[in-house]
């Protein structure tokens, strides 16, 4: 292997990206990936996922730098669960952003951290969608997973996203509501969630919990610079982390918009092409 290539840090996104159709890691991926950390490249991940729901999908394979995790609100060390960064949302914000959410006669998941442990905060279940989004979460045994009487009653934890399950029709005019009251304040994301169609999902998040803000945040804490940094993605949360990368790679399935600021198109994320490119560019 070339010896620069420990100057590079890779930073892939899981879901659509690194990860197949079905959101697991492929047999050749994994045993790949173990051998690139075994031989010191520098890889991580940064997701729309918890570190939670990214430890069962990355069984078995060590990643000794932080993750970026929920797109942003938290970066993670992965051995010892510890927070480096909390990128939560401001009290008076959460109290609004609760009241409109429930003005639409919907239910918010709530994502934070209490001082001591991760939780997922929910009252009611409004839909069909959100018992499947609980139902994923019990399949992997999230400890986080936490029923209350009063979602207010926890808003004194650092809150970093609301996650609202509906209809697109039942979301739209919510989404809307919401970037008009916010912009520039928060990151709003509303997408069709593709493992539980044709249930949508909108995402709210401080303004600060983006990927782009949180590479930032990690190549201050690891010292990397910025360009010797390769990122991957497909979709529309990826697009800040692009902008800010001179080597930003899209996968063949990624969104129109995404191929549009990448610096190369490889395979799709059925073919391994992450890990493969990696393997070929620390050789060269």
């Amino acid at each position: 292997m070339k010896k620069e290539f420990n100057d590079r840090l890779y930073i892939s996104d899981l879901d659509g990206t690194l990860l197949r159709d079905d959101a697991t890691l492929s047999a050749f991926s994994r045993e790949k990936l173990i051998e690139l950390l075994d031989a010191g490249v520098n890889f991580t991940v940064a997701s729309a996922r918890s570190s939670t729901a990214i430890r069962p999908i990355l069984h078995g394979i060590s990643l000794k730098l932080p993750v970026i995790e929920i797109n942003g609100a938290f970066i993670t060390d992965m051995e010892t669960g510890r927070h480096l960064v909390i990128n939560d949302i401001a009290n008076e914000i959460i109290i609004d952003v609760f009241s409109r959410i429930r003005s639409h006669d919907l239910w918010p998941l709530l994502s934070a951290f209490n001082g001591t442990e991760g939780k997922l905060y929910y009252q009611e279940v409004s839909n069909g969608g959100m018992e499947w989004c609980l139902d994923d979460h019990r399949s992997f045994n999230d400890k986080r997973l936490t029923q209350t009487r009063d979602l207010q009653s926890h808003f004194d934890n650092n809150i970093v996203a609301f996650t609202v399950v509906g209809t697109h029709e039942q979301l739209k005019p919510l989404a809307s509501q919401m970037r008009n009251a916010y912009a520039g304040e928060l990151q709003i994301h509303f997408f069709e969630n593709p493992y539980s169609p044709p249930w949508n999902w909108l995402t709210i998040h401080d303004k600060r919990a983006c990927k782009a803000h949180a590479v930032k945040e990690l190549l201050e804490m690891t010292g990397f610079r910025q360009e010797d940094m390769v990122v991957f993605g497909d979709n529309l949360n990826d697009v800040n982390m692009f902008k800010m990368a001179k080597m930003a790679i899209a996968v063949e399935n990624a969104t129109d918009e995404i191929k549009g600021y990448a610096s190369k198109i490889i395979g799709s994320n059925q073919e391994d092409s992450v890990i493969k490119y990696i393997a070929v560019d620390v050789e060269e």
